[in-house]
């Protein structure tokens, strides 16, 4: 269990790669673990694009506004959920496996927006994605030698006891 709080605690989003492909056995491993996300009523709404030529990329990049970046990356995988109810969430819940998986892999990686950005459409017509279904991010992957530090809030700020405003670490009796 510890592997796992340390690899969450350590993930940072990364935005530069090294010229190096990934192997397709580890690609379809951290799919495959997206595959494994939990999700609302089982109705596993999500597919995924997995885009690895360069061109492709570079298109996919240029179409952003803050993902221009992944015309460096090794691999884009772009995920693409069917309109179901909780399809947002979903969706989200895959996106955010596939980061882990690529970490635990030694890969890193950077979710880029999907969902609500204006580019989507443009995304779509790249990657000939139907529609009716719904872009909900896209994940460079890639190897890197980029290693950066982000301070996080204490949890002291963030977290409230059995009700807004509630120290961390209060007696619950107390509150």
């Amino acid at each position: 269990m510890n592997d796992v709080l340390n690899l969450i605690k350590a993930r940072r989003s990364i935005r530069s790669y090294r010229a190096k492909p990934v192997d397709l056995k580890i690609i379809k491993e951290i799919i495959d673990c997206a595959r494994y996300t939990p999700t609302a009523r089982n109705e596993q709404p999500w597919e995924f694009v997995v885009v690895t030529q360069k061109a492709t990329l570079a298109k996919i990049a240029q179409a952003t506004d803050h993902g221009r970046f992944i015309r460096d990356a090794a691999c884009c995988v772009v995920v693409i959920c069917h309109p179901t109810k909780y399809f947002l969430e979903d969706g989200s819940a895959a996106t955010m496996n596939i980061i882990l998986a690529a970490e635990a892999t030694g890969l890193r990686s950077c979710w880029v927006a999907g969902h609500k950005k204006g580019y989507v459409d443009r995304i779509k017509a790249i990657l000939g994605v139907p529609e009716d279904l719904i872009v909900i991010s896209m994940v460079a992957l890639g190897h890197s030698d980029e290693k950066p530090s982000v301070s996080k809030k204490p949890l002291e700020e963030i977290v409230h006891m059995e009700r807004w405003g509630g120290q961390w670490g209060s007696d619950p009796e107390e509150l």
